[in-house]
């Protein structure tokens, strides 16, 4: 049987790559919510609260999801990884408590007006619940990226007696690679969203929706993800910078680099071979790795031989930097094809339709990928230079994670399974209303009565 150090860090990665999925739709998901309902609010048109109204159930679901498995992930804290609490507890402890205190009360002070409050709550006092639970999500991942870049680059501290106290919490939070992190999750969450919006719009195109709803969501996700796409790989590029500077172990393991040289190649393929140290069947494109991270064809790049062992495991963080690079890629081809039919020709094909319901996911994907870089890229230690992973784990007998494993593991696969069927059946009875329930009148207002034509079926 498997030690209980590998189990309890299967079990942690298990109930960590469930929990991301769900925070990285409804971070961004809650702003497209505040702008589907504020276009309504600004022009009264029904078609704006029909998109609401179907993408706020989604929010509603992916929210519970998020919620649950994000207080289960927190028992492996205590179970599985007491010394990482007996170690930081006094920085972890009060960051996780802000989050609760600031963010997690106010989604869930807000959300029961958002989701049953429509009818019951003056049209601004519901706008404004809206944009609330938008902030909260987000202050929600400020906290949490605030802790886990702590975690990576740490500062603004000291330790007593082999315990880490803070000193300076503004440095605490705001770490070196805090602004970088954050950013780059958010922006995460927005195409992750937009992708799933234009996915699941598509799918009720197929199905024979054929009112202007969807088609309306599916251009307004696809023009967000077109815009963002480039700025993420703009910030990803300031991000490897910045990791280049404060983890360079990791950044070699991305790159595969196994000794210190100058006018590094670009690896598009190899096999990394961590036992003899070098990689086989190498596909490179010659000193472009240096040009990006030195912008210098010939700028040296540290390799992983010089940190004699205090390294990741190379292959996958290899690995899930080009999965993560090659989604990104796609996602960028199919946003701006997309885009460019839309604005041109008002439509797509039925091809393209297709491909956005295949690409529904694919920031989960990309967000996976990523997140594994950057979690197994701080190996061999929990909190980078200070705790090693093997020094915090619990001492619990092996079986005991074993069952938990097995039962996190089936319940995760049950309730994504469950999640996944739930979501496309929705899409479905949307199409189904939609063909047999005639179209909302329009609110009327001082501000609206001239549009005498807005009730008309769009």
């Amino acid at each position: 049987m498997a030690d209980v150090f590998l189990l309890s860090r299967l079990q942690f990665a298990a109930n960590i790559s469930f929990h991301i999925l769900f925070p990285s739709i409804t971070i961004a998901l809650g702003w497209f919510l505040f702008y589907f309902k504020l276009r309504f609010s600004l022009n009264g048109h029904p078609v704006w609260m029909r998109i609401y109204r179907f993408w706020v159930k989604v929010f509603a679901l992916t929210f519970a999801l998020g919620v649950v498995s994000g207080i289960t992930m927190s028992f492996q804290f205590g179970t599985n990884w007491p010394g990482y609490m007996e170690t930081v507890g006094n920085i972890a402890g009060p960051l996780l408590g802000y989050e609760v205190l600031t963010a997690f009360f106010l989604e869930a002070t807000f959300l029961g007006v958002m989701l049953f409050g429509i009818h019951r709550v003056p049209g601004w006092l519901h706008t404004l619940a809206t944009l609330l639970v938008a902030v909260g999500t987000t202050l929600s991942s400020f906290w949490i990226i605030a802790l886990n870049s702590w975690m990576q680059t740490p500062t603004g501290f000291e330790m007593r007696d082999g315990v880490a106290h803070a000193v300076d919490w503004w440095a605490v939070i705001f770490n070196p690679s805090f602004p970088y992190r954050l950013t780059h999750v958010l922006l995460a969450s927005a195409l992750t969203a937009s992708f799933l919006i234009a996915g699941i719009s598509a799918y009720r195109i197929i199905r024979g929706d054929n009112k202007q709803a969807p088609k309306l969501a599916l251009k307004t996700a696809i023009l967000v993800a077109a815009l963002l796409v480039p700025v993420q790989i703009f910030v990803g590029d300031l991000h490897g910078l910045n990791t280049l500077q404060h983890q360079p172990q990791k950044i070699a393991a991305m790159e595969g680099i196994w000794d210190t040289q100058k006018g590094v190649p670009l690896l598009l393929f190899a096999i990394p071979d961590e036992k003899n140290r070098t990689n086989h069947f190498e596909l490179a494109i010659p000193k472009v790795t240096s040009v990006i991270l030195t912008h210098d064809a010939e700028g040296e790049v540290q390799g992983l031989n010089d940190f004699k062992g205090l390294h990741p495991p190379v292959a996958p963080v290899f690995y899930g930097f080009r999965i993560m690079v090659a989604m990104g890629m796609l996602m960028l081809i199919v946003a701006w094809i997309s885009s460019y039919k839309l604005l041109r020709q008002h439509q797509l094909s039925r091809g393209l339709l297709y491909c956005l319901v295949a690409m529904s996911f694919s920031g989960w994907i990309a967000t996976l990928a990523g997140w594994y870089v950057t979690e197994i890229g701080r190996q061999p230690y929990l909190v980078s230079g200070l705790l090693k992973t093997s020094d915090a784990v619990t001492n619990i007998a092996p079986e005991n994670v074993v069952f938990s494993f097995i039962l996190y593991l089936s319940v995760y696969v049950i309730l994504l399974i469950a999640y996944l069927h739930t979501l496309f059946l929705m899409a479905r009875k949307a199409v189904e209303i939609e063909e047999i329930q005639p179209e909302e009148k329009p609110r009327q207002s001082r501000h609206h009565l001239k549009n005498t034509n807005q009730g008309a079926t769009l």
